[in-house]
């Protein structure tokens, strides 16, 4: 589909910024940090999700296990509460696939026939009817147990959802110019399938899908970064990234979505989370996460280890990058 172009093109059009090139984070000097003094982020509530969906009756909200059930459950109740309305039944997509072999997204051990598993969405209608669409995304799943060990997936991905569900509360009580879908999906750690299934029976048509702006693991950094992966692929989405730093103190850095000087893809995130999915259908998207830490994919990915004063400002970042998404595409 040949969906890129004539959205980005709109989009450097409308946002008037010259587009550069390179990978380094938004110097000092670029900055005008003046963060707003009015919060649009209940920071409690944040800490109060993630902990819920990484406490051990979860399970580590595996697909097709009684913990992803139970944490589909917690997002559609929370839906329901924010007043969003349902795109589908019940505010579920069900699907089914069967599990891949092992490796980096499969978890634990392969289980025979098919998995199902369910992407849970709502929508927020925009104030113009015709607009084009956003769908604003994070996989609730997690890795389960794995030899013997209940794996909690504290930043992978309960800091998402976290996140998801701030800017779901925020855009209800602000409504947008363009109608946001909001996609918890499951069976990202089993490849990405959740993201598959919504691609393959989208509940807004493919075409009038201007952007994916994907979250995963936005919740723990020594060094206070997030990555905006997707401004190789899209250009014109980097002078948001830039106008947006201009208001957060969190140090916001570009790249991971682009092969090396060799050729590998080792370091390239942009097949590795649910957006991927969108950019090989050729839906432009952006993608926020932190670099891999020493607890990534192990037991102790814990709420414990979440510095919220950080979290907080990251996701006060994302609500601010999505309102100007909003206020900049065509």
């Amino acid at each position: 589909m040949k969906l890129v172009a004539p959205v980005v093109a709109a989009l450097a059009i409308w946002t008037g910024v010259q587009v550069t090139a390179g990978d380094a984070v938004l110097g000092a000097q670029q900055r005008r940090l003046s963060p707003s003094s009015i919060s649009r982020v209940d920071r409690d509530e944040l800490m109060r999700v993630v902990r819920t969906l990484s406490q051990p009756s979860f399970e580590g909200r595996r697909t097709g296990t009684p913990g992803g059930a139970l944490a589909r459950q917690f997002i559609r109740d929370t839906f329901r509460q924010i007043g969003l309305a349902p795109p589908v039944r019940d505010f579920l997509q069900p699907f089914a696939f069967v599990q891949p072999p092992p490796g980096r997204l499969s978890g634990s051990a392969t289980r025979t026939g098919p998995i199902e598993g369910a992407n849970v969405l709502a929508v927020q209608k925009g104030r113009q009817p015709l607009a084009t669409a956003v769908i604003v995304s994070a996989h609730y799943d997690h890795l389960g147990f794995v030899n013997g060990a209940t794996y909690p997936g504290a930043d992978d991905n309960a800091s998402g959802i976290a996140a998801l569900l701030a800017v779901a509360r925020y855009l209800h009580a602000h409504p947008p110019a363009h109608t946001v879908v909001f996609a918890a999906f499951d069976a990202e750690e089993q490849g990405l399938q959740g993201a598959k299934a919504f691609v393959q029976s989208p509940p807004v048509p493919l075409t009038t899908i201007a952007l994916n702006v994907n979250f995963d693991m936005v919740s723990r950094n020594d060094r206070h970064e997030i990555y905006a992966a997707g401004t190789f692929q899209n250009p014109s989405l980097r002078p948001l990234v830039a106008e947006v730093q201009q208001r957060t103190s969190v140090a916001i850095k570009f790249g991971h979505d682009r092969p090396d000087a060799r050729g590998s893809t080792d370091d390239d995130w942009t097949l590795q989370s649910d957006h991927g999915v969108f950019h090989q259908a050729g839906v432009p998207f952006i993608y926020f996460g932190v670099e891999d830490h020493r607890d990534y994919h192990k037991a102790t990915d814990t709420a414990d280890k979440i510095e919220p004063a950080f979290f907080g400002d990251v996701v006060e970042m994302l609500v601010d990058f999505v309102i100007t998404a909003d206020q900049r595409l065509p």
